[in-house]
């Protein structure tokens, strides 16, 4: 007797969906997502789509009408809760488009609980278009398998940003003229944290001087080598996930 295949199997595509989810509410998907579905993914009924509300977590949902422009999907199994991500912020200088998504992508991949652009003297770009963002965490929160998506802010003024600045949070400025190395410096540090990351061409030397002046500030050195904007954010990043993130084993 052939074994009974298994539900959801693991090539079953994943969406996030803005409903919150539960096994008494059908889910419709419309529009782009519908597209994906039927004529990218060819869902028919009775297949499996993974389904994430960023609250109340991951679903196996059953495909129960299957048309051109419209899906409708049952949730049938909570297969887990909306997961805890490390109490961590990027906050990269804003780039050029193409640049800038791919932080978007790669901080979302990485597990960035939150991504808070900042303007500087010599960033080139000055806005962030927030729906496109938004399409690009989302992207790779399904990708990637996360639950929870992490919080994309508006551009702020690195000057705004220092005044505001959290008491409790440690703030980790990737300084191309040097300070500790990255791994010494997020090893020891515990609670919430963040890194900053400059611009193509860097901070200048008045940023620089507030930046260090700051008292939650702690400059850090990301290697012997300048890296662009999009590499030290997406390094320092990694580093400080295998180093006091969600990278380190449980014990």
């Amino acid at each position: 007797m052939p074994a009974t295949p298994a539900w959801p199997p693991k090539s079953a595509p994943r969406l996030f969906v803005e409903q919150e989810l539960s096994a008494d509410t059908p889910v419709t998907v419309e529009g782009n997502q519908a597209h994906y579905l039927s004529k990218v993914m060819r869902v028919a009924p009775g297949d499996a789509v993974i389904l994430c509300d960023d609250m109340t977590g991951e679903w196996a949902a059953e495909v129960i009408e299957a048309g051109k422009r419209r899906i409708v999907l049952q949730p049938r199994d909570h297969q887990r809760p909306r997961e805890a991500v490390p109490d961590f912020w990027l906050c990269p200088a804003l780039l050029k488009k193409d640049r800038f998504d791919l932080v978007l992508e790669k901080a979302t991949e990485l597990g960035a609980a939150r991504i808070a652009p900042v303007l500087t003297r010599r960033c080139v770009a000055d806005k962030l278009n927030a729906e496109r963002a938004a399409t690009i965490v989302t992207e790779a929160a399904e990708q990637c398998a996360r639950t929870a998506l992490p919080e994309v802010a508006a551009p702020a003024r690195l000057d705004a940003l220092l005044r505001d600045w959290p008491q409790d949070r440690h703030l980790f400025f990737a300084d191309e003229e040097g300070g500790e190395p990255a791994a010494d410096a997020f090893c020891y540090a515990e609670g919430p944290a963040a890194l900053l990351v400059g611009p193509e061409g860097g901070f200048d030397d008045a940023e620089r001087a507030a930046i260090r002046a700051h008292p939650a500030s702690v400059a850090i050195s990301l290697g012997p080598r300048i890296l662009r904007g999009e590499t030290a954010a997406i390094a320092g990043m990694a580093v400080w996930m295998a180093e006091a993130g969600d990278w380190l084993d449980a014990d």
